[in-house]
């Protein structure tokens, strides 16, 4: 049987996922995503927008340096300063890609752009050209190709595919498209464009209809042979197309679709756990793939049916997207060597031998308070560490009383900017008092728009993580933490976050053309 096509996979999870509202990500935090990608084997990593601010360029850099099987891609607006901070930025790539675009819709060409359409298609072709100064592969993108108009959309395509441009990406910006729709467009495009044979198409298709993954997948029954996508479907808005979704639905429909994507699965899980925990965004358990609830099953008729053909109920195995990779694999015993090791597994990479003892000890406290630790434990973990070295606000001690009757009291004591003080406060519940106390002590006047608990593992000892989402003067920031108190936890998110506001990162947004 002849072999099928290779569908590429594009991650855009560091770029277009970041720009969810509070998903900000530290440098150090996409270099570990970035990894765990490259472990599934990603092909594409868009790892940021270097025009955006100097943290997106020190990250793609970053990334640049730190990968090496997968391709790392720069994405830059249809203009010298950007297309040359690009490369730049992906300098010390082994591998690199440059990804430039500008809009093709009448009502962004219009009211956003006002250019003609004969400028738009010269600044493509320049766009282009100069891109290749830097790299042979050079991807465009027709901003809102879902709202162009068909016969423009060809006459830019054509010009950028002659320019030099290897892979054309119809956007569907605003997620407007349907299915049969969106396919049938890919299809026309390759059809009647001239020398669409000289370049892959890929798609890139947003959520807000909940269409995205079929959107994407449509297109690949018609031609497109790269999907832009996204762990966990994370993105501005409503989000992008789902990872997962996408490549287990190609994987397990084989029967359907002519083309596969030799990625790794058995990552999925643990990277799509790392994205949430570095994010702060929690993974609904209903979620496919990736949801606690994914493979469970409650009723009665569909567990006798498991229980004597799997197949019955289940149309693919939950170890291959890596369910049962995560075991229990360290304890209070474990030593410093093991410690070590289970995380180079997991692709976490400590800078300095200083950031490891520090890790190994935070370790060690919880393995005092926790009876087995997981996985999921071992991410929660890093990433506080990682926030310990940056804090401007840091708790030193908390105390939280709750009983029948009596009005729950908290008393904290923090180190502002190196500064120790001291604050109580009554409150709702223990939760309430705390974040009271706090707002005593920092005066952030920040507004709390969001306040969520999950559980990182199973069992009653479990680390609670808890996501806090704050808002101020019109930015919005997460925050997260976890310990086996979920008071404590409480208290770790609201810092967290509060610590994002006292150091805002000024990013421009790459869909505003200026």
């Amino acid at each position: 049987m002849a072999s099928k096509e290779k569908l590429i996979i594009f991650d855009t999870t560091l770029r277009d996922g970041e720009q969810s509202p509070g998903a900000s990500m530290t440098r150090d935090e996409k270099v570990r995503i970035a990894k765990s990608l490259e472990r599934m084997k990603v092909d594409i990593i868009e790892a940021g927008f270097p025009m955006a601010s100097i943290g997106d360029f020190e990250s793609v850099q970053a990334v640049a340096t730190a990968v090496e099987d997968s391709t790392v891609c720069g994405l830059a607006r249809a203009l010298d300063k950007d297309i040359d901070r690009a490369g730049e930025a992906l300098k010390p790539a082994k591998s690199a890609r440059i990804h430039t675009f500008i809009a093709t819709s009448p009502i962004h060409m219009k009211s956003k752009l006002r250019m003609t359409e004969d400028q738009v298609v010269e600044q493509a072709i320049a766009a282009v050209k100069r891109a290749k100064g830097f790299t042979d592969n050079v991807e465009f993108s027709p901003e809102d190709a879902g709202r162009s108009e068909f016969d423009f959309l060809c006459r830019v395509i054509e010009a950028v595919i002659k320019a030099g441009a290897r892979t054309i990406n119809i956007p569907d910006t605003v997620g407007y498209n349907i299915p049969h729709q969106f396919g049938s467009l890919v299809g026309r495009l390759i059809e009647n464009i001239p020398n669409s044979d000289k370049a892959i198409f890929s798609v890139h298709c947003h959520n807000d209809l909940g269409l995205a993954v079929a959107n994407s997948l449509s297109a690949v029954l018609h031609g497109a042979r790269q999907v832009e996508c996204t762990i966990n479907g994370l993105g501005e808005r409503a989000g992008n197309a789902s990872l997962e979704e996408v490549v287990m639905a190609v994987q397990t429909r084989q029967d359907v679709f002519d083309c596969e994507t030799g990625l790794d699965t058995t990552q999925i899980v643990p990277t799509s756990r790392m994205v949430s925990t570095i994010t702060g965004f929690p993974v609904q358990p209903n979620k496919a793939i990736v949801g606690a609830n994914a493979f469970a099953h409650e009723s009665g008729i569909h567990q006798d049916g498991v229980l004597k053909a799997r197949e019955t109920y289940e149309i693919m195995r939950a170890e291959d997207v890596g369910w049962a990779a995560n075991k229990i694999v360290l304890g209070k015993h474990s030593g410093r060597n093991a410690f070590r090791t289970r995380l180079d597994e997991l692709g976490v990479i400590f800078d300095s031998e200083e950031d490891l003892n520090k890790a190994f000890a935070n370790f060690k406290d919880l393995a005092d308070r926790k009876h087995e630790i997981f996985d999921e434990d071992l991410h929660a973990l890093v990433s506080e560490t990682a926030y310990e070295n940056n804090e401007y606000c840091k708790l030193v001690a908390l105390t939280a009383h709750s009983e029948s009757g009596k009005t729950p009291h908290a008393e904290i004591t923090l180190s502002v900017d190196g500064k120790e003080k001291t604050s109580s406060s009554s409150g709702g519940g223990p939760v309430d008092a705390t974040f009271c106390a706090i707002e005593d002590i920092v005066a952030s006047k920040a507004q709390l728009q969001l306040y969520s608990v999950n559980n990182i593992t199973t069992g009653t000892d479990s680390q609670g993580e808890v996501t806090v989402r704050l808002q101020k003067a019109g930015r919005i920031v997460n925050g997260h933490g976890s310990d086996t108190d979920i008071v404590m936890a409480s208290a770790k998110a609201y810092l967290h976050a509060l610590n994002k506001l006292v150091v805002p990162e000024e990013r421009k947004h790459p869909q505003h053309y200026v």
